[in-house]
């Protein structure tokens, strides 16, 4: 999820450099939602994971 996040990042800067700002801002929304919806599943992770008793 992560590694998306960073393409739509990456898409997102090149789309902005060249001139495409719908493309770019499109492309920077999608990558923001990835990285939050990363970063709960993470917390979760962390939270839930498993212990050794």
């Amino acid at each position: 999820m992560l590694y998306w996040a960073v393409v739509f990042f990456i898409v997102a800067l090149l789309a902005g450099v060249l001139g495409f700002f719908g493309i770019a801002g499109m492309a920077a929304s999608i990558a923001k939602i990835l990285f939050i919806i990363f970063l709960v599943l993470f917390v979760v992770a962390l939270i839930t994971g498993r212990r050794r008793l």
